[in-house]
C-alpha cells in the first residue's frame, strides 16, 4: 500500500534517480540520464576581472561543472563577457552561470554573456523583504501575479533568443513579504513562489529551467525540496533540481550538516546537481560534493528492501515517532547518545567528554549508564528464548532483515515485542541504502504496532574521520529528520578513529537535524562577490569567541540578500554592509548599523550582555 498524498519519489525503498526532462547549460547538460553535476561559486569583485578568472580555474581544476558569478550591478553584468572571453582564451570551456537579485534588468544583460543565470522568485519582482506582514485580497494577488509576467517575459525572451537556461532558485531567507503575508515562512510558502514563476514560465513555452530550494535547516531544506517535487509531479512538471543547504558554514559543521540535507533527498532520487556551500575557499567544496555524490551513488543495486506498509510519518512537516519510554530513552526525551569505549573504561575517557558527556557508553557487549552499571544487549533469538534479563532495562540488537527471518520461523516474537515495556531496539543495517532500509523497519514496527524505543546504530571500517561522518551523517540524518529513532550509537573498527571523535560526531548529527542542541550553532554563507570582508576568517574569529554560549544561534553573513531571512531563526546575527561596515542583528531586527568591521565583533558581545544571553566562559 502506498500512500498518493506522500507521493514525493518513486520509491521510498530503492534508489533510484528521479527523471526529470535534460537541460542543456552551455554544452554540460544536467538532468535526464546525465550524472549529478556538482559546481561551486567565486567570492571575488566581479569587476576585478583577473582575480574572478583565477578564481575560476582554481575552481575548474578541482573538478566543478559549472562556476557561478555574483552580479549585482549592470557593470558587473557587462564584466561578465570580459571573464568569459578570459576564460576562453585560457582553453576552459566550463559553463559560466550569473547569479542575479533584485533587478531584472541585470538579468537579461547577463544572459547575454553566460550559460545559466540563477533569478530569485523571492526578489525577481518583489521589493527587498521588510518582514511586514500585508494584507491581499485574491484579486490583488492576481495583480501582483500579473506584474510578475510583465517583468519575467521580457527576460525570458532574452534567454530564448541566447539559448541560455534559467535557475529559479529560491531560499527561505529571501522570501517576499507578499509570499510571507499569505502562507507564513513555510515549505508551502517557498514551493508556491517558485511555482508562480514555473507557470508563467510554461505559459509562454520557456522550459530551459532548474530549480533550486534553499534553507540552512535541513529539515526545512528537506520536507520543502520534496513538497516542491511533489507540486511539480501534480502539475506535470519534471525540471532538475539543484540541491544545496545554503550557509552550511565551515570546517566538519558545514560538511555534516550539507551531507545530511543533500545526502537525504539524493537517497530519495531528488537532485540533479548540488553545491556543498562552505565558509572557505570555493574550490574546497569540490572534492568534498564529489565525495558525498560518490557516497550516494554506492547504493546502487543494493540488496533489496521490503516493507509491508509504505506508510511514513508526514515527508513535508516534522512528526515525530515517540517510542516507549525505558529510562532516558524514548517518549519525548532528547535522543541519547551512547558512545563507544573502545576498550577504555569510563573513568578513562570522562575527561575527553567537555560539554557532551553521552548519555550512555558502549563496551562492545553491553550498554553502561555514567555510574558504570551494565544493561545487557541481546540477540532476537536470545530475547525471546533466554531472557533471564526480563526485570531490567535492555537492548535488542537486530536489523530489519533479521527482524523478518526470524518472525518467519518464530511467529511468537511479535506479541512478545508489543507487550515489551523495558527493553530498547539498537538497530543495525548491512545494506548498502542504510537509509532506506532502516526507514523500512519502522514501517515494519508500524505495520505490527509496536511502539519500542529504537536507537540508530551506525557501525563502519573507516580510515578517516571525514569518511566517517559522511557515511553516517547520509545513513542516519535523514531518518532523524524523518521523526525516526530515540538515540545514536556510532563504532568504528579501525583505531586511528577516537572515542571522541566517534561521540562528537553523534551529537553534531544530532545537531545538524534539530533534534538536540548541544552547542552554539553558527550559521554562516558561503560568501559571494557580495562580500567585501574575509568571511571565512571572520567566522572562525566568531566561532572562537562565542563557541561556549551553548544555546544560541549565530548568523554570520556576507551580505544583505539572504543573511536577515536567513536568521529569522538566529538569536544574534553579524552581516556585511559593505564599505566596511556591519550591522549587527538580534533576530531579524537590526540592533545596531554601521559599525566599523574591526569593532563588530566586541560590539556584538555587548549586546548579547545586554540581553542577558553572555555566560563566562
Amino acid at each position: 500500500m502506498k500512500d498518493k498524498n506522500f507521493n514525493y519519489c518513486k520509491t521510498l525503498t530503492e534508489y533510484r534517480r528521479e527523471k526529470t526532462v535534460e537541460v542543456d547549460v552551455g554544452g554540460v547538460s544536467m538532468g535526464g540520464d546525465n550524472p549529478i553535476r556538482v559546481q561551486s561559486m567565486t567570492d571575488t569583485d566581479t569587476m576585478d576581472t583577473d582575480a574572478t578568472v583565477e578564481q575560476i580555474i582554481r575552481i575548474i581544476k578541482a573538478g566543478t561543472d559549472y562556476v557561478r558569478i555574483a552580479v549585482k550591478t549592470t557593470k558587473e553584468a557587462e564584466n561578465l563577457k570580459n571573464i568569459q572571453d578570459e576564460v576562453r582564451s585560457l582553453g576552459y570551456k566550463t559553463p559560466l552561470i550569473a547569479d542575479v537579485h533584485f533587478n531584472s534588468k541585470i538579468a537579461e544583460t547577463a544572459a547575454k554573456y553566460v550559460s545559466k543565470v540563477r533569478i530569485n522568485p523571492g526578489n525577481f519582482y518583489d521589493k527587498k523583504s521588510k518582514f511586514e506582514q500585508y494584507v491581499y485580497t485574491d484579486a490583488e494577488y492576481r495583480t501582483e501575479l500579473a506584474k510578475i509576467e510583465d517583468k519575467l517575459v521580457p527576460f525570458l525572451n532574452t534567454c530564448k533568443k541566447q539559448d541560455v537556461a534559467i535557475r529559479i532558485g529560491a531560499n527561505q531567507g529571501s522570501l517576499s513579504d507578499r509570499i510571507m503575508s499569505r502562507y507564513g515562512d513555510t515549505p508551502l510558502g517557498i514551493v508556491e513562489s517558485v511555482m508562480e514563476f514555473l507557470r508563467i514560465c510554461q505559459k509562454h513555452e520557456f522550459h530551459k529551467i532548474v530549480i533550486s530550494i534553499k534553507s540552512w535547516n535541513t529539515r526545512f531544506l528537506v520536507y520543502t525540496v520534496r513538497l516542491m517535487n511533489y507540486k511539480m509531479r501534480l502539475e506535470k512538471m519534471k525540471y532538475p533540481l539543484h540541491i544545496g543547504v545554503t550557509e552550511a558554514g565551515e570546517g566538519e559543521d558545514g560538511r555534516i550538516r550539507s551531507a545530511i540535507g543533500i545526502g537525504t533527498l539524493l537517497i530519495d532520487g531528488l537532485g540533479d546537481t548540488i553545491r556543498v556551500s562552505l565558509t572557505e575557499k570555493p574550490e574546497n567544496e569540490i572534492p568534498y560534493a564529489q565525495k558525498l555524490v560518490k557516497v550516494v551513488e554506492a547504493r546502487k543495486g543494493h540488496e533489496q528492501i521490503d516493507a509491508p506498509v509504505f506508510t511514513q510519518t508526514n515527508p513535508f512537516e516534522y512528526e515525530h515517532r515517540y517510542g516507549r519510554p525505558v529510562r532516558k530513552v524514548g517518549n519525548r526525551r532528547l535522543p541519547v547518545v551512547i558512545a563507544h569505549l573502545q576498550d577504555s573504561s569510563i573513568v578513562e575517557v570522562s575527561n575527553l567528554n567537555g560539554r557532551t558527556e553521552p548519555d550512555y557508553y558502549f563496551d562492545g557487549k553491553s550498554i553502561l549508564n555514567r555510574k558504570g552499571r551494565k544493561f545487557p544487549t541481546l540477540t532476537l533469538e536470545d530475547y525471546l528464548y533466554n531472557d533471564i534479563y526480563q526485570s531490567t532495562h535492555r537492548f535488542i540488537r537486530c536489523s530489519r532483515k533479521e527482524l523478518v527471518e526470524f518472525r518467519k520461523s518464530n511467529p511468537e516474537i511479535v506479541a512478545k515485542l508489543k507487550a515489551e515495556r523495558k527493553a530498547v531496539i539498537l538497530l543495525e543495517s548491512d545494506n548498502e541504502n542504510r537509509y532506506a532500509d532502516m526507514r523500512a523497519f519502522f514501517m515494519l514496527l508500524e505495520s505490527i504496532i509496536c511502539r519500542l524505543s529504537v536507537v540508530l546504530w551506525g557501525h563502519y571500517n573507516e580510515k578517516k574521520l571525514e569518511d566517517l561522518q559522511l557515511k553516517a551523517a547520509t545513513d542516519l540524518g535523514g531518518l532523524f529528520i524523518d521523526g525516526y529513532g530515540d538515540g545514536i550509537m556510532l563504532t568504528n573498527e579501525d583505531s586511528n578513529i577516537f572515542y571522541s571523535d566517534l561521540k562528537n560526531t553523534s551529537f553534531h548529527i544530532l545537531q545538524a537535524t534539530r533534534m538536540r542542541i548541544s552547542k552554539t550553532e553558527f550559521i554562516s554563507c558561503p560568501g559571494c562577490g557580495r562580500t567585501q570582508f574575509d568571511l571565512h576568517k571572520t567566522t572562525l574569529d566568531i566561532k572562537s569567541h562565542f563557541g561556549h554560549l551553548k544555546n544560541l544561534k549565530i548568523g554570520v553573513m556576507g551580505c544583505v540578500v539572504n543573511g536577515p531571512g536567513e536568521m529569522l531563526d538566529a538569536d544574534y546575527g553579524f552581516v556585511g554592509e559593505g564599505n566596511g561596515k556591519i550591522s549587527l542583528y538580534k533576530g531579524s531586527k537590526v540592533l545596531k548599523r554601521h559599525i566599523p568591521y574591526e569593532d563588530a565583533v566586541i560590539e556584538l558581545e555587548r549586546i548579547i550582555k545586554e540581553n542577558g544571553d553572555w555566560e563566562e566562559q
